[in-house]
């Protein structure tokens, strides 16, 4: 009986929209159409042919990927640097420094790094005044520069989740094993790869797997940033979903574009459930 009304919400906020979405995905197309009719997996085949999803789909693996590597490499760094034994009132300036991308919404981080991207931009600027690049680049404006761009943004704007949540990890590890370590004569660097990261594996795992279904499914931050473009280059199935269902107003085909999504969500999903019983 407790859980009745969560159970409810979850069924009306959550379970039946994905029903809805699967039925949408079976019909020639919906909304626009009072009488729909069924087609099956006509949708699912046509999309998988189409070169602009195909493109979506390897652009959407790109971002997720480096975005997932980068946020733990930069992360796991600041992690241990706020571990390090330093006075507490700069401890908690740098947190407080580090942390900073964390607070800001993707709409005002897409609109900053608009700015600071800008061929008459603060990064042009810096980059022409230390001789590293001649000319002023459109980071943002030319299919060469600008998926690597929004990728780099998406990093910046994420790894804050990997610093805390490594922190706490660091904070959790016992001083007495690594003094344990130095008197058995281990080195820094085996004291990190014997003691620190097996004792983070099982946080570095859980917001991985969090990290990449968040992260696939990413939509201001890119249509703020770039709207996809220029052209095709920086589409991602989530924009690809957009622009099908609100600039084609193909409903049907956009749900089944959607349902590719949820199959990905609910593995990976499968796999932090998995993990979490295991830790439990």
């Amino acid at each position: 009986m407790f859980i009745i009304p969560a159970l409810f919400i979850l069924v009306v906020l959550m379970v039946y929209p994905m029903v809805v979405i699967i039925k949408y995905s079976l019909f020639d197309n919906v909304i626009t159409n009072p009488n729909p009719v069924f087609v099956g997996l006509k949708h699912y085949i046509e999309i998988l042919k189409h070169n602009v999803f195909q493109q979506a789909f390897w652009h959407t693996i790109y971002f997720t990927a480096m975005s997932v590597i980068f946020h733990f490499l930069i992360g796991l760094t600041f992690a241990i640097l706020l571990n390090a034994r330093v006075k507490p009132a700069l401890r908690s300036l740098l947190r407080v420094f580090y942390i900073i991308p964390w607070v800001f919404t993707a709409i005002i981080v897409a609109i900053l790094w608009k700015l600071i991207l800008d061929p008459l931009g603060v990064m042009n600027y810096i980059l022409q005044t230390l001789h590293i690049i001649n000319s002023q680049t459109e980071w943002l404006s030319s299919s060469a520069t600008a998926l690597h761009a929004v990728t780099f943004i998406n990093i910046w704007a994420g790894y804050p989740f990997y610093m805390t949540s490594l922190l706490a990890g660091l904070q959790g590890i016992p001083p007495d094993m690594y003094e344990a370590a130095i008197i058995d004569g281990a080195n820094r660097r085996q004291q990190f790869f014997y003691i620190t990261l097996p004792h983070l594996a099982p946080i570095i795992m859980s917001i991985s797997l969090l990290d990449f279904i968040w992260t696939m499914r990413v939509f201001p931050l890119i249509w703020a940033a770039t709207g996809g473009g220029p052209g095709y280059s920086t589409e991602v199935i989530t924009t690809y979903i957009y622009k099908k269902a609100f600039t084609d107003f193909q409903y049907s085909a956009a749900s089944a574009t959607a349902f590719f999504i949820l199959l990905i969500s609910m593995f990976m999903a499968f796999f932090y459930v998995r993990r979490q019983k295991v830790q439990g």
